[in-house]
């Protein structure tokens, strides 16, 4: 844990001896009290922490001391094609570790449809995963997470936000593309950036995407994992200097 983060309503309180976050200050930092450590509220600052004592029980009090602001997030919104449920945790992690803005997952035609039904967005596992890649960041703050059944369910009820104020649109496709990622980058400026499963866009589903106004670039011959190619396509675009801070 690069950051110890708590919720608000945890401030006020002890970490109880077997909770993660003190089980890494002891056990893996081996803090003691009077040490300070990285902390953060989230949603808010970042900063320091102090152990203040262990009771008899081993439970941790601490203080807060937080001034910082969280690092910036990346004023871009990712659409990407459900992918199965084991890279999806992967995927969260990543893309809150980097600080996309949004993360939109939608079902695509060429896709798994049982991968919308994963109990990672019932049990919190979604959830502990943007916490994962929020903490790897020293970042307070969470990308907001949305599911869509459909690319079409996406461009009725999302594009209209996303593409508001001039967004730049941008699909990832390895079919028929207008370029590559390396040519011509979009001016730098709120952007969604659109990443199909790894079978591709369906042909309807690129009709739409063209209707929408999207531009569709390539990252190359190989078919990536959807992880990879989320992450490729970020840093090929970031390297490029096409992303402003939200």
């Amino acid at each position: 844990m690069n950051l110890i983060l708590f919720e608000e309503n945890e401030a006020a309180l002890p970490l109880k001896k077997r909770d993660a976050r003190a089980v890494h200050l002891v056990k893996t930092l081996h803090k003691k009290a009077g040490d300070e450590f990285d902390a953060g509220i989230l949603g808010a600052k970042r900063g320091k922490g102090r152990i203040e004592a262990f009771n008899e029980d081993g439970d941790l009090f601490f203080s807060l001391n937080l001034t910082e602001d969280p690092p910036p997030r990346l004023d871009v919104t990712m659409l990407v094609g459900f992918p199965r449920p084991i890279q999806t945790r992967r995927l969260l992690r990543d893309l809150s570790n980097m600080g996309v803005g949004a993360i939109h997952l939608a079902g695509c035609e060429l896709g798994d449809r049982n991968y919308l039904k994963t109990r990672l967005l019932s049990d919190g596992g979604a959830r502990a995963a943007l916490l994962e890649g929020a903490v790897q960041a020293r970042d307070t703050m969470l990308p907001r997470l949305e599911v869509f059944f459909s690319l079409k369910d996406w461009l009725e009820k999302a594009l209209p936000e996303v593409s508001d104020g001039g967004r730049g649109l941008i699909a990832c496709d390895n079919v028929d593309p207008d370029g590559c990622f390396g040519d011509a980058p979009p001016a730098a400026g709120p952007l969604t950036l659109a990443i199909g499963p790894e079978r591709g866009w369906s042909g309807r589903e690129r009709l739409q995407l063209d209707q929408a106004g999207f531009r569709r670039l390539s990252l190359g011959s190989r078919a990536l994992r959807t992880e990879t190619a989320c992450v490729a396509a970020l840093a090929a675009l970031e390297t490029a200097k096409c992303f402003r801070p939200s």
